[in-house]
């Protein structure tokens, strides 16, 4: 890493991770990201890691209980992780109850030489110091250390069952305090009405989501803290203009239902070279003839359709993109580069911040030369969704109390690294797309 002089920093290393499928075939995708994660933890060397799981225990939760066990099991007494003596796990398992189920999993992970460390209890209004390892499941609700909410059925009525919500707990490295979100929110339930209206439907259900979380971090109940939110956004591009780009000299073949009249498939033809089939659009078919698009150039070509983010410019800052579309990857391991035909190749999985928080991390251009935002595992299958490396942060801190005024925090703060890592598997099926 460039920054490895900063030995008196603290590094901070962020991780999120939709590992659905990894509960559906522990037997090779797990192994495959458990090394790849234990790499970069190698790697990073970082003080203070934190990992926001999405989908955790996979699409049948009570069949894999003995999964998620051997999971955390094994990312708490590895030998890889023996230098991390303190932890704190909140595993959403309540999978019974629809009214609250998130199927979240937040790890938090402290390295043996960081000293002073605090965490927030929401009950208390106050900070607890964080000794020992402790894991918290079923009931989230209840615990004073985190908040825990699950979005209204009314955001999303297409869903009969939806598991889309967000965990936010805080934490304070001496005179530093943060929050840290982890987050999922809705996907795109129909290629076909995505592609309808630019911005789609979709978007602006993720819109209303992602505007709710920021508005309850951002609330007077708490002091103002800077914050990180990451995890499965499922961010999407603009499907028609997407599609009005790859297929600008294509007609357009329209297939609808015998019995209801809608339409369930759309087949783009070049209008000369034999009428070529370029792309073939139904509610869970992205098939484009020509991947590589996606894959050249790491797919920057396709960023300006990147525009979910914009909405929250004024709240949200997120690194430079320079790593291909995240999602959705085969989950054949003999094909760890190539996209499914689902969905539109898209950069779903994402680590941002609040403006405070960028300028605590970015203070100059030597700064911004010493982040890294990349992916993982490029050649490795790890699920549908891949790695990426995106957002670890090392500065120099003082000892507590924890006082948060952000003119202080910035003070403070020196020798930064910002390497942040999202890992990302998500299944396409049906279940685990509601």
């Amino acid at each position: 890493m460039a920054v490895k002089g900063a030995a008196a920093g603290t590094g901070m290393l962020l991780v999120t991770a939709n590992v659905g499928s990894l509960f559906d075939d522990p037997e090779n995708l797990q192994k495959n990201w458990l090394r790849e994660f234990y790499q970069i933890v190698h790697t990073h060397k970082p003080h203070f890691m934190a990992l926001h799981c999405q989908e955790f225990g996979g699409k049948n939760y009570e069949a894999s209980m003995s999964h998620v066990d051997k999971f955390v099991k094994e990312l708490l007494s590895s030998d890889a992780m023996k230098d991390y003596n303190r932890a704190r796990v909140y595993l959403d398992e309540n999978y019974k109850s629809q009214e609250h189920f998130t199927a979240l999993g937040s790890f938090y992970f402290l390295h043996e030489s960081l000293k002073n460390i605090y965490q927030f209890d929401f009950k208390a209004k106050k900070y607890k110091k964080v000794t020992g390892k402790e894991i918290y499941s079923d009931t989230l609700e209840s615990t004073p250390m985190l908040e825990k909410e699950k979005f209204p059925q009314d955001y999303f009525p297409e869903c009969k069952w939806s598991r889309k919500g967000f965990i936010r707990t805080r934490w304070c490295i001496t005179d530093c305090a943060f929050d840290l979100v982890n987050i999922h929110l809705f996907h795109d339930a129909s290629n076909l009405i995505a592609w309808e209206t630019s911005p789609s439907v979709y978007s602006g259900i993720r819109h209303k989501a992602l505007g709710y979380v920021l508005d309850r971090i951002r609330d007077q109940r708490f002091e103002k803290v800077s914050y990180f939110v990451f995890g499965d956004f499922n961010f999407r591009l603009d499907s028609k203009s997407v599609v009005e780009t790859l297929c600008t000299k294509a007609t357009m073949q329209t297939i609808r239902a015998a019995d209801t009249n809608e339409v369930v498939k759309l087949i783009f033809r070049e209008s000369d070279n034999d009428r070529k089939v370029m792309l073939q659009l139904e509610k869970k078919l992205f098939d484009y003839f020509n991947q590589d698009v996606f894959r050249d150039n790491n797919g920057t070509a396709l960023l300006e359709f990147d525009k979910e983010l914009s909405v929250f410019k004024d709240k949200l800052y997120e690194l430079d993109i320079s790593f291909p579309p995240s999602y959705p990857y085969s989950e054949d391991c003999s094909q760890g580069k190539q996209y499914m035909n689902t969905r539109c190749p898209a950069w779903c999985d994402r680590i941002l911040m609040s403006h405070s928080a960028k300028e605590l991390i970015l203070k100059s251009e030597n700064d911004e030369k010493i982040v890294i935002y990349d992916h993982i595992g490029p050649n490795v299958c790890m699920g549908d969704h891949k790695e990426k490396d995106a957002l670890e942060v090392t500065r120099s801190f003082v000892r507590p109390p924890c006082s948060m005024e952000e003119e202080k925090i910035s003070s403070i703060l020196k020798c930064i690294i910002l390497t942040a890592v999202l890992i990302n598997q998500v299944l396409s099926a049906t279940f685990l797309d509601c």
